[in-house]
């Protein structure tokens, strides 16, 4: 597995782990539709939360968060409308980053919730 893939996995059960320690149920990884895949998407209360996790191994190029781009926000979108609408849920959508730089000097992980809206 490329090195890239591994870190990514990593990053994605940190996000999972650190989700459901803030309370978060986690009802999918890797959700796929059509070209489209939601990290993680999870529930809270009422709210079905679209995360994409965003893992680096150095800020040196800029925050994680700063390489979700607007296709791919335009993605999450269409895959989650799809994934409310398959499982004829009644609830609110979010779409958050979970942005992680982890290394050997450790890991920090950052939750922006509301990172971005509908288009």
């Amino acid at each position: 597995m490329a090195e890239h893939n591994a870190l990514g996995k990593k990053g994605e059960k940190l996000a999972v782990d650190f989700l459901v320690e803030k309370g978060y149920d986690i009802l999918e990884k890797n959700y796929r539709y059509l070209k489209s895949e939601v990290d993680i998407i999870a529930q809270k209360e009422n709210i079905v939360v679209a995360v994409e996790v965003k893992t680096r191994s150095t800020p040196e190029f800029g925050n994680p968060q700063d390489f979700v781009k607007p296709k791919q926000m335009q993605s999450l979108v269409k895959a989650i409308d799809h994934y409310v609408v398959n499982n004829d849920l009644d609830v609110e959508v979010r779409f958050d980053i979970v942005a992680i730089v982890t290394n050997k000097l450790g890991t920090k992980i950052e939750h922006l919730e509301d990172a971005f809206y509908h288009f």
